[in-house]
């Protein structure tokens, strides 16, 4: 073994010094110099999967002409769910790898509350099998809640632990429980202390001043919450890492692009979060949040060292980020630098291509039969209450933060009921993990408004974090049948008008992924996207929308004649 590795840094040094030829040499083009700002017209020569020559003129065993286009290192996504992509991890690196993303660190929080840490070992055996690098942070909060949810799963500091040697882990994913870190409850501090000395990610919406202090002191890192300019320079500032987010429902990069600078760049980087694959097939990935920053006014130079060298460093990899001798030969091979035109990726200095992924060994999918929820009716969703006034969940668009609305809703023989002209509609949480005690029902009724929907219901398996099933709906049948249909189709998405299905995928893996390939995948969801709108609905993503309405670690503003208030999560409908 050491005279491998010793044989192998024999070769790099040849092969830099231009003794010998290179395994691989790109000709041709220019680099981005992400130190200086300058395009350096270089050849660029790799041995195995490092970088070994810059600034000259190389030979290779195998060449490729690169002329008239930029190379620039390969992005790094600091922060997503593999999970909220409908794929499992490779098929989702068949679609993102080709867009430039060659490093991923994800956390695998929303497999981990349906499958427990069985989840990790999941994960951590599909990223040995990658092209990409796939790194894993270990779930932090699982359930995200102790008491609002009920999640198919518990983990805790001990179960993490026994993670923390394998050399795909990072170190602790988004810590959501910022109340019980501020609370200095004994479990989180479990975690917190089993963890200190290593990275820990952060999920803090909203938080500053004082209680932002105490969560920072106690050893977390990064925070990709942040959705105002004066919110991400105070925890800049207070010496965070902010993760600029730009995913299919939180788009945050409009409001922050002011503020990554070629000065600011080095703490900020980029993550998609939740990112769909539609918006992967129409728009991209990384490569988009890149084009779209630098479209914005965001300085070329400080748009890819937020992609790449800047999210390295604030995660500790410090073998990527550069086009530099000894890095890793993570690289993008752009037309344009302007648009992030990607033309090629290598990736640890292999070209990326249909070869690469058919060379994977195949890894089986866990989580079938995983959705175990009654057979309901439509009078479990009856939403009984003591008059019209209640509280309702208002949608903001392109946002996972929502709005408390208190509405009088239309009331008869003691219920409420939906109210169409204020664009009021029903929203369900129906326990799917087979945990709810004997004789209790297992279901939450609320109301909601900004979906536009006029008929019919729309549910889901995917309802962060707990993921349980999420249906919203203007008709008790309807919405009734689509919880029904997801425990017949082992979870996955469904739109349902006049007591007929007319349209669903399937997504049996942990009610979470799907098992087709991204191209069919794909045209179910435009085929969803169609019926969904077929009902009225006015959002542009609706699915994910409706999954995020259950996330009960997320604030909820109220409007007041003192602007926008944070107040608690409200209860659901009382009895």
């Amino acid at each position: 073994m050491v005279m491998t590795q010793v044989e192998s840094l024999r070769q790099a040094i040849a092969q830099g010094q231009g003794r010998t030829e290179a395994d691989l040499v790109l000709k041709g083009g220019r680099f981005l110099d992400l130190v200086t700002g300058a395009l350096v017209a270089s050849d660029i020569a790799i041995c195995r999967d490092r970088i070994v020559g810059t600034f000259g003129h190389y030979r290779g065993t195998r060449e490729i002409d690169i002329s008239g286009k930029v190379v620039v290192p390969g992005f790094i996504d600091t922060h997503f769910h593999v999970e909220s992509s409908l794929m499992p991890p490779q098929e989702f690196e068949r679609c993102v790898l080709p867009h430039g993303v060659t490093t991923g660190i994800c956390d695998p929080h929303e497999m981990a509350n349906v499958l427990g840490t069985d989840a990790f070992r999941w994960f951590l055996a599909s990223s040995e099998t990658l092209a990409m690098d796939l790194r894993v942070q270990l779930s932090s909060c699982v359930p995200a809640t102790d008491h609002l949810e009920t999640s198919g799963a518990r983990i805790d500091a001990q179960d993490l632990l026994s993670f923390v040697g394998h050399p795909k882990v990072i170190g602790l994913a988004e810590f959501m429980n910022f109340p019980g870190v501020l609370a200095a409850d004994p479990g989180v501090l479990d975690k917190l202390a089993a963890f200190q000395g290593r990275h820990i990610d952060g999920h803090a919406p909203l938080l500053r001043g004082l209680g932002l202090n105490a969560y920072i002191a106690a050893g977390i890192r990064t925070e990709h919450e942040a959705t105002t300019p004066e919110e991400a320079l105070e925890k800049l500032s207070k010496g965070m890492t902010v993760l600029i987010r730009e995913g299919s429902v939180c788009k945050d990069l409009h409001a922050l692009a002011p503020i990554l600078t070629e000065r600011t760049a080095p703490f900020l980087a980029f993550c998609t979060d939740d990112r769909n694959p539609l918006d992967i097939a129409e728009e991209g990935h990384l490569d988009f949040v890149i084009r779209t920053a630098i479209a914005l006014g965001v300085p070329p130079l400080a748009a890819y060292r937020a992609a790449s060298w800047s999210a390295a460093r604030a995660f500790g990899l410090h073998d990527r980020g550069l086009v530099a001798p000894g890095q890793r030969a993570d690289l993008v091979v752009l037309d344009d630098l302007d648009t992030c035109a990607v033309s090629q990726v290598l990736s640890a200095g292999r070209p990326v291509n249909e070869a690469l992924f058919a060379t994977r060994p195949a890894v089986e999918p866990i989580g079938r039969g995983s959705v175990r929820a009654r057979r309901v009716s439509a009078a479990d969703f009856a939403a009984p209450g003591s008059g019209p006034s209640t509280p309702v969940i208002g949608v903001i668009p392109g946002q996972i933060i929502t709005l408390r609305h208190d509405l009088a809703l239309p009331y008869s023989g003691g219920e409420r009921r939906i109210d169409l002209d204020q664009d009021v509609i029903k929203v369900a949480v129906v326990e799917r993990h087979g945990r709810s005690a004997p004789g209790v029902r297992g279901i939450g009724v609320a109301f909601v408004k900004g979906f536009g929907l006029k008929r019919g219901a729309i549910a889901s398996s995917v309802g962060h974090d707990s993921h349980n099933i999420t249906v919203v709906g203007a008709d008790d049948s309807d919405m009734a049948v689509a919880v029904n249909r997801l425990g017949e189709i082992e979870g996955g998405f469904v739109v349902v008008e006049g007591g007929e299905v007319r349209a669903e995928i399937a997504l049996p893996v942990a009610g979470l992924m799907s098992v087709m390939p991204f191209d069919d995948i794909r045209r179910s969801l435009v085929t969803l996207r169609s019926a969904a709108r077929g009902l009225g609905v006015v959002l542009p993503e609706p699915f994910l929308q409706v999954a995020f309405l259950p996330l009960p670690v997320i604030p909820h503003l109220k409007i007041t004649d003192r602007g926008l208030v944070d107040v608690d999560r409200f209860a659901l409908i009382d009895p």
